[in-house]
């Protein structure tokens, strides 16, 4: 039976066996198949990966893999200058836009409230994540390792935490945003952009003390929710600050 052997790198070391993170161990195989087909068989989600090399080689997701292969799997690169190889994924996206499965309303809501462009809704089906995420180039957030295996997505994530407070600081971290969070410029509810509104136009949709005690009013342009400064956006602020988005001082 051929053998071929594997070494995975950093992160990707979470989707594995524990007994085979950190080292290099051997996979028998029947089939020859792409090593893409083989990776995703032993956990990894090809969207996860960066850069493949076969003893010593860069090659594509369609290589198929020989007995005796020697395969190396990284992740994304954000440091090291890896130009001469191949680089798996696409060009990297020009704005950082999200869609998240439906086991991820909280975390969407901070991505949002962080001003994060985030596409959700509780009754997508997998089939709808992952035409969004090619059809519009979004990055697909999920903790199902299967639904990042699909073809069409060339851009995706396997969030790890639970917690949506730590989710939210692991998607800022893994994507290097933490200098492009503006917050509250987004509609927590429906995702659209906040945009200035004269509070003589929206007075009769506002409660009796919110009139008395507040001047400066924002509208969602897509639902027409209206914000302002009140005891729940000062909460708001409290828990960016708590998660390292805002500086206490802010507050």
């Amino acid at each position: 039976m051929p053998v071929a052997s594997f070494r995975f790198y950093a992160e990707l070391n979470d989707f594995i066996r524990p007994e085979r993170r950190g080292r290099e161990f051997s996979y028998s195989f029947i089939d020859r198949t792409s090593v893409k087909d083989m990776i995703e068989s032993l956990g990894v989600p090809h969207t996860e990966i960066d850069i493949i090399l076969v003893n010593g080689e860069s090659v594509d997701f369609t290589k198929l893999v020989e007995d005796g292969d020697r395969i190396a799997v990284y992740p994304m690169f954000e440091a090291i200058d890896v130009t001469p190889l191949l680089r798996l994924r696409p060009e990297p996206l020009r704005v950082t836009r999200f869609v998240a499965d439906v086991h991820l309303g909280r975390l969407v809501a901070y991505l949002r409230m962080l001003g994060f462009d985030t596409v959700y809704r509780n009754d997508f089906s997998d089939g709808d994540l992952a035409r969004i995420s090619a059809g519009e180039r979004r990055i697909l957030l999920t903790r199902d390792r299967g639904l990042l295996k699909r073809s069409i997505i060339t851009h995706g994530y396997c969030v790890r935490a639970t917690n949506p407070r730590e989710q939210a600081i692991e998607v800022v971290n893994r994507f290097d945003l933490r200098r492009r969070v503006l917050p509250f410029r987004r509609c927590i509810r429906c995702n659209g952009e906040l945009a200035p509104v004269p509070k003589e136009l929206i007075v009769d949709a506002l409660p009796e003390r919110t009139i008395e005690h507040y001047n400066d009013f924002h509208r969602c342009i897509s639902c027409g929710q209206i914000y302002w400064k009140g005891g729940h956006y000062r909460r708001m602020q409290t828990l960016m600050a708590k998660l390292g988005f805002l500086p206490e001082s802010s507050i």
